[in-house]
């Protein structure tokens, strides 16, 4: 073998090819050589080097051994498992799945404000731990702006947790609102707030748990845990009534619920209705006879003419309960494909029909069918069109007390205290009712001006024939 020629680097035009001539030795850096670039083959096409050539002495003698090639093949098999692994894991649930809640910056860890003994020694941390960062398994009920779960406390009882929808723009407001108005007022008949925590991730509130759970699920849900007699559905209706009767005319600033239906009336162990999710709930400034604003409500429960003018007032309320008394009546739902139920009574009682829709539950332990027309009678006044005509809360409440009075046996009426027993002061609604027929009675001393008033427009409602 001869040496390379340094010659070479002068005859960068020769086409001449000097490979395989056994030439070894260091190629030229100087001259011509110093204008190949060192990733490319030197002097070709003066001089052919295969770079494969190259590669193949370098592994010329190289085996792997069997173990080698096992260690490789397991390795890349744990690899590739890893990758599935983590492709197909679930994520881990977060404090909630809207998936919207980058950490801030200035982040601190979310409290819980206690309002009642029922959560004390709790901390957030606790409530994510009891729902498992509340599961889809807590779960007990949707709104419309909000999820509902169950958590059971340290001390076993159960709380209602609601969570509104923080991608609501109208969410912070909402929380703010109802923090108002559900965390000052207290009553028998309204849903008690026990805690809320507000935290970058949501906004919660702690409320009662009621065992029976809503008004709508027992008349229209899917399993009827329980048969709802006439005498439940009375006190049904006249706990709801009480308690907006209340946020009406006790609040101050007396407070407009806006929401009012069947899903919005929770039950308790012992079927004593609750009112919630005053979420939308609108205190009134006593200056003002109405309050206007962007409509909010349930189809087949809106005033019409709140939604035609957006004027807000208590009346509103007083429309939206007189569906749900339609519902107690029926059994129906306020608006079940394209049927409204409150047209369907509507041309009912202009032929003078409407038993025809009482739910057959109501019929089977009902003794005195009257006073169940009396009580279409009170929801056709509650839903008349111009809201001047409805009557008020305080007023549906007195007709239903007479009306619970009358269906209430003696013997239970005299074992009640006398503090208890209101039959000596609010008269029967049977003999208000009969002042109809005789009008000089109206302005009798144990009628007020807006009873009296009250009970006449019944005779304009249905027919006569209701006693």
């Amino acid at each position: 073998m001869s040496l390379l020629p340094n010659k070479l680097n002068i005859c960068c035009e020769i086409c001449s090819n000097v490979s395989y001539n056994k030439l070894f030795g260091v190629i030229p850096t100087s001259n011509n050589f110093t204008r190949f670039p060192p990733d490319r083959n030197f002097l070709f096409p003066i001089i052919t080097v295969t770079v494969a050539f190259i590669f193949q002495n370098a592994w010329k003698g190289v085996t792997l051994s069997k173990a080698a090639i096992l260690g490789i093949t397991l390795g890349a098999l744990v690899i590739l498992l890893m990758v599935l692994l983590a492709a197909c894991r679930p994520h881990s649930p977060s404090p909630f799945p809207d998936g919207s809640f980058d950490k801030p910056v200035n982040f601190s860890p979310p409290k819980l404000v206690i309002l009642h003994m029922n959560m004390a020694l709790h901390v957030y941390e606790d409530i994510m731990r009891m729902t498992e960062n509340l599961s889809e398994k807590y779960i007990i009920g949707y709104g419309a702006s909000s999820t509902v779960y169950k958590c059971v406390l340290k001390n076993c009882k159960p709380v209602a947790i609601k969570r509104i929808y923080s991608h609501y723009p109208q969410c912070i407001k909402e929380f703010e609102t109802e923090l108002e108005t559900v965390g000052s007022i207290k009553h028998r008949n309204l849903v008690s707030l026990q805690g809320y925590s507000l935290s970058p991730y949501g906004h919660l509130l702690f409320y009662d748990y009621m065992e029976n759970g809503s008004l709508w699920d027992l008349l229209h849900g899917p399993t009827k845990k329980k048969k709802l007699d006439w005498e439940l559905r009375l006190k049904i209706a006249l706990g709801a009534a009480q308690g907006l009767a209340y946020l009406h005319h006790d609040c101050c600033p007396r407070i407009i619920h806006r929401d009012v239906k069947s899903s919005n009336i929770l039950l308790d162990a012992d079927f004593e209705p609750h009112l919630t999710d005053f979420g939308i709930a609108k205190s009134l400034c006593p200056s003002k006879s109405h309050t206007s604003t962007y409509i909010m409500g349930t189809i087949g429960y809106i005033d019409p003419e709140y939604a035609r003018t957006s004027r807000l007032t208590e009346k509103s309320d007083v429309y939206s309960y007189g569906i749900v008394l339609l519902e107690l009546l029926t059994g129906r739902k306020a608006v079940d494909n394209e049927s409204n139920l409150h047209h369907l009574i509507l041309s009912k009682a202009a032929t003078n029909a409407v038993m025809e829709t009482v739910d057959p539950d109501i019929t089977a332990t009902c003794k005195d069918l009257g006073a169940v027309k009396k009580v279409y009678q009170l929801a056709l006044l509650c839903t008349k069109r111009q809201p001047a005509d409805r009557p008020t809360m305080h007023e549906v409440t007195r007709v239903l007390g007479s009306l619970v009075l009358s269906n209430t046996p003696p013997k239970q009426l005299a074992a009640l205290p006398p503090a208890s027993n209101p039959s000596a002061k609010v008269p029967c609604y049977v003999d208000e009712y009969a002042n109809l027929k005789t009008p000089h009675l109206v302005n009798c001393p144990s009628m007020s001006t807006s009873d009296a008033q009250l009970f006449l427009k019944f005779g304009e409602v249905i027919s006569q024939n209701s006693e």
